[in-house]
């Protein structure tokens, strides 16, 4: 396989992903060393939530998690090639999905921002409850006891010098069916929890990163609900520390929010999906808002990163030209960012 010749200096050219299955991680493996360092992957942020095989916590393990011993053989390819690894486990938000709830809220339901809502049988957006995703009560006096046991055991297999802690779409917050969080500033509330979770991973030399949607005012910007926010929590961007990592997320245009991000004192990344254009756009947008800044401005403009939302096993097909998934528009995508960035 020939090799991609890089067209940028930027210093993150990321790929987020759901960490592969038990019975992929060979496959993904050979991903790392066969496609993605080639392409000039080099950093590459997991998904694991609760699909580990956690020593800490084992009530909080999924169904057929990985081991130890895999994940080892994923953090020896990405050391091989220099690939920064950063796992992610879904906090404050994302505690749900459709009519499924997550693990953390099955097993510790008393963490539950809502609990008097309940999951539908059949879920549909947009609904009477303001149900997306469950959060978990950031005021809960036990929570995050359990959570970072979950962080430290993660961060330490993964051998990771940061953590990734999504915090994205959070719709649920400072809500009237929490009586600790009830009445209270939901930016004052978010911003919070990215200090508690900051605080902790900085008595450990590690950096945070999270997602930047809740940061930015979906109303004035006309940027919407789902990238941007419309329950207040934006001002939180003023409250934060600025050494947390801003992965900014547009999936429709390249909308120039990480100039916003950089001018708060923010690293920032720009992050695409599944339209090439947008993808190809942003590269260009980050190298020129890179070779028109100041020198305070120059080194925040951190790069990209590509976002998966499948599955591994559908990435690793798709990019093997496997007929059922060479044409994921996720996967074109990446495939055409690589070759710009």
């Amino acid at each position: 396989m020939s090799t991609i010749t890089a067209q940028t200096d930027f210093d993150v050219k990321g790929l987020c992903i759901a960490a592969p299955g038990k019975s992929d991680v060979d496959d993904f493996v050979r991903l790392i060393n066969e496609k993605l360092a080639p392409a000039g992957v080099n950093t590459l942020v997991l998904r694991v939530d609760f699909g580990y095989e956690y020593k800490s916590r084992p009530e909080l393990r999924s169904g057929n998690p990985l081991s130890e011993t895999d994940v080892k053989k994923i953090v020896s390819a990405c050391k091989k090639h220099n690939i920064n690894l950063i796992p992610q486990v879904n906090l404050l938000g994302h505690q749900s999905w459709a009519s499924e709830i997550g693990k953390l809220l099955e097993v510790y339901p008393q963490f539950d921002e809502t609990p008097s809502i309940k999951l539908p049988a059949e879920y549909k957006w947009p609904n009477p409850d303001g149900l997306y995703c469950k959060s978990y009560c950031p005021q809960h006096p036990d929570v995050h006891a359990v959570v970072f046991d979950l962080v430290d055991e993660i961060i330490e297999v993964f051998e990771s010098d940061a953590f990734h802690a999504g915090m994205d779409e959070v719709f649920y917050i400072a809500h009237d069916d929490c009586e600790r969080c009830k009445g209270g500033d939901p930016a004052v509330l978010f911003a919070g929890e990215v200090a508690k979770i900051r605080n902790h991973l900085a008595q450990n030399d590690k950096k945070l990163w999270i997602w930047g949607d809740r940061l930015i005012d979906g109303k004035t910007t006309g940027i919407g609900l789902w990238e941007g926010s419309y329950n207040n929590t934006h001002r939180a961007i003023d409250l934060i520390s600025k050494d947390v990592v801003i992965n900014d997320w547009h999936y429709e245009k390249a909308h120039a929010t990480p100039v916003l991000f950089a001018s708060k004192g923010f690293d920032v990344i720009a992050c695409p999906w599944r339209t090439p254009e947008v993808a190809t756009n942003q590269v260009k947008m980050i190298g020129m808002l890179k070779n028109n800044a100041s020198g305070e401005m120059k080194p925040r403009y951190k790069g990209i990163m590509h976002t998966f939302w499948s599955g591994a096993r559908t990435f690793i097909d798709g990019m093997n030209d496997v007929e059922k998934a060479k044409d994921d528009p996720s996967v074109k995508t990446f495939k055409e960012l690589v070759k710009v960035w």
